[in-house]
């Protein structure tokens, strides 16, 4: 099969109509998940294996990717270098420099020929940048510039490496299957940085969660269905539902935890944390070289690199839940005034977060932020004592996901900074008890600069904010209001 094949699509499949301008308000008048490239048998990652290789007509830039991996070039800025990896890196990077300005003609209008193009050209940027001397200015020569810039305007994406980069559209089957969707033990990434099998189980550890949050998906869409019926039965469903979801979000858990079996933290901090890095996560700015060429490309104000943040699913899950929306000081219990504050940051990044997505998910989490009959209203209003400890039992569960992140993230982050800042050589890790402990007190000292998350947040803030904020949603029962009719309120 030629790599032009891969770009052949019946004339009914979805990726082959053309691109709906989808700024405004999203379209209410249907739930059919291909209006959002949600599928139900994978959720928000594609139902089959992305594109693995451009057309002939890309290969100069297929080969630029292959060297770079090929050649396992260092960090521009790892102690460990050597002059022949700097020679080694500068030539991989002359010959970018010297890449023709290809056109995107023969990429058409194939979405998943322009995701492979944004996949393939933002890993080059990254090696690109990132193997540079840290000294040295950041100068993304022209022939990666024009040719990202416009693949990004047509996919209304930020030139940089995102999260559907690294997990939604970089993985491939171990071995061939004809089950409906994969199995979470048969995957691996297409594309790393280091070779690494801690940097493929980094990857793997989010895909395999999106695919197990596809029952959490329908168990979102089966409750605001039987919102909208909203009878006595219904409510039952909704609460048989809530207490499944709870159940899948601690099955989400565990695949986040298991990312320790197979990613060891200083490996991950030290040599591949460092190639996500956006331009917003560094103190040298990034020129974008022949910009000024093309009037109709614009520089965004903020280039983040790839952050868990910028996953659909978790940001569904709070969506459906009402998590997002939740004010502490009018309908919340359980959470410190101090985070109040922390509720307007967490909104501002997680919707910066959203236009690192994939444009149709983004708005299918308009769509589901603007149904008509939300589920917390249902639960505060409807005076069902099993529907309120179903609904307080999945905000429990998202509050120990979130509790379950903040230990990965001292294990990952968090502890290896400090050991670095202490003595700039690795020590053991901390006990477990302590990890929790870690990120608690994480930022305290008054001349202790805030840790940076790769999504270019106060990353220690910003998750105990998310964190709280999640607590503060626990609904208590005397909030609940008695019912005053059968038919579910109004929002």
């Amino acid at each position: 099969m030629s790599p032009d094949s891969h770009f052949d699509l019946p004339p009914d499949h979805f990726l082959s109509f053309g691109r709906p301008i989808i700024s405004g308000a999203p379209d209410n008048s249907t739930l059919a998940a291909h209006d959002f490239d949600v599928d139900n048998r994978t959720g928000f990652m594609p139902p089959h294996p992305p594109l693995s290789r451009l057309s002939a007509d890309y290969e100069p830039w297929e080969q630029a990717l292959d060297d770079a991996v090929s050649l396992r070039l260092r960090l521009g800025d790892s102690p460990n270098i050597t002059g022949a990896d700097r020679a080694r890196s500068e030539a991989w990077r002359d010959g970018v420099r010297q890449l023709p300005v290809l056109p995107l003609d023969a990429l058409g209008t194939s979405e998943v020929a322009l995701r492979r193009a944004h996949h393939v050209l933002t890993f080059i940027m990254h090696f690109y940048i990132h193997s540079l001397p840290p000294d040295a200015p950041v100068v993304i020569p022209r022939p990666i510039t024009l040719p990202l810039f416009r693949v990004c305007a047509q996919l209304d994406l930020p030139p940089v490496l995102t999260y559907s980069d690294n997990v939604l559209y970089n993985w491939d089957l171990k071995m061939p299957s004809s089950g409906p969707a994969p199995a979470l033990d048969n995957l691996r990434s297409q594309t790393m940085f280091t070779g690494t099998n801690d940097e493929q189980e980094f990857y793997l550890t989010s895909s395999r969660m999106e695919l197990r949050g596809v029952e959490a998906l329908n168990l979102m869409r089966m409750s605001l269905d039987e919102a909208f019926v909203g009878d006595a039965i219904a409510v039952q469903r909704i609460a048989k539902y809530l207490t499944r979801l709870a159940t899948v979000i601690g099955e989400l858990e565990t695949l986040l935890m298991a990312v320790r079996e197979g990613c060891d933290p200083q490996v991950f901090y030290r040599e591949i944390r460092p190639w996500f890095r956006g331009a917003d996560s560094g103190s040298r700015p990034w020129v974008f070289e022949g910009l000024e060429e093309d009037a109709t490309l614009r520089l965004p104000t903020e280039i983040s690199g790839p952050s868990a943040g910028q996953s659909a699913l978790i940001h569904a899950l709070d969506t459906f839940l009402g998590v997002d929306k939740y004010s502490h000081s009018t309908t919340g219990s359980g959470a410190s005034t101090s985070t109040v504050a922390a509720a307007g940051a967490k909104t501002s990044f997680l919707e910066r977060m959203q236009e690192y997505m994939p444009r149709y998910h983004r708005a299918f989490l308009k769509h589901l932020a603007t149904e008509a009959l939300p589920l917390r209203a249902l639960v505060l209003s409807g005076g069902d004592a099993s529907l309120l400890e179903a609904y307080n039992a999945a905000v429990l569960a998202m509050k120990k996901l979130r509790d379950n992140h903040m230990i990965i993230v001292a294990l990952y982050i968090i502890g290896p900074s400090r050991r670095v800042a202490a003595s700039g050589v690795t020590t053991s890790a901390p006990p477990p008890a302590s990890f929790l402990e870690d990120f608690e007190t994480e930022g305290e000292k008054p001349d202790e600069a805030p840790l940076k998350g790769t999504g270019g947040s106060d990353l220690v803030k910003f998750l105990k904010g998310v964190r709280d904020l999640t607590a503060g949603a626990v609904i208590a029962a005397p909030a609940v209001a008695p019912p005053t009719q059968e038919s579910p309120p109004a929002s």
